[in-house]
């Protein structure tokens, strides 16, 4: 008859559970690493991105700020513009007049 072996904690902790908790720490560590070193690369990519997009922005403004109307050449079309309709409400109001107030 074979005498039964009684179960030893110890031999289970060093058996087993400590090379599985081992196990875990290095695939946990390396993970981390890993994502580190991505996230370093992603957010390297990101900046440059972000300098090349501030720079064609800051280019995208130096172009409307030399193309567009100025306030003085603004102001010349405005008044122009209303000169013009002014000359247009006299013509009207010359027609009118000489119809005997009838507008058709």
């Amino acid at each position: 008859m074979d005498p039964i072996v009684p179960f030893d904690p110890q031999w289970w902790v060093t058996a087993v559970e400590l090379p599985v908790l081992g196990g875990l720490y290095w695939l946990l560590w390396r993970t981390r690493t890993d994502l580190d070193a991505r996230t370093g690369d992603n957010r390297l990519r990101t900046e440059a991105g972000d300098t090349r997009l501030r720079e064609r922005i800051a280019d995208f403004k130096l172009e409307v700020a030399k193309s567009y109307a100025s306030v003085a050449s603004l102001n010349d079309v405005e008044r122009r513009l209303v000169a013009h309709l002014v000359r247009i409400e006299a013509k009207l109001d010359r027609h009118v007049a000489a119809n005997g107030g009838d507008p058709a």
